[in-house]
């Protein structure tokens, strides 16, 4: 709520049905809300006077293209574990495995 004075835009990742008042209380001082979650799973994952408190309302399966990594990405069962490239030092040494 201290945001919205300072703010044009609101989005939301939830399908809590206990956020609904603080979106109404929002889109009284002008911000407009995005709520974000899921409608194909069984139960959906919205409530439903959240989905209609909502500006607009995007389901994850619409973003999944934008968000989500091809299956053949994933890293092997052995490469688990270990710390991402970009959190590795320039010579490839992992931080979460250090040698003294």
């Amino acid at each position: 709520m201290e945001l919205a004075e300072h703010i044009d835009q609101m989005v939301l990742f939830s399908g809590d049905g206990d956020f609904r008042s603080l979106v109404e209380a929002v889109q009284r001082r002008g911000v407009r809300v995005t709520v974000i979650s899921t409608i194909a799973s069984q139960p959906p994952m919205i409530a439903d006077e959240l989905r209609r408190q909502a500006d607009v309302f995007t389901d994850l399966i619409e973003l999944q293209s934008k968000l989500g990594r091809d299956p053949s990405e994933r890293a092997t069962p052995r490469e688990r574990g270990h710390a991402p490239k970009f959190l590795q030092d320039p010579k490839g040494n992992d931080p979460l495995y250090k040698t003294t």
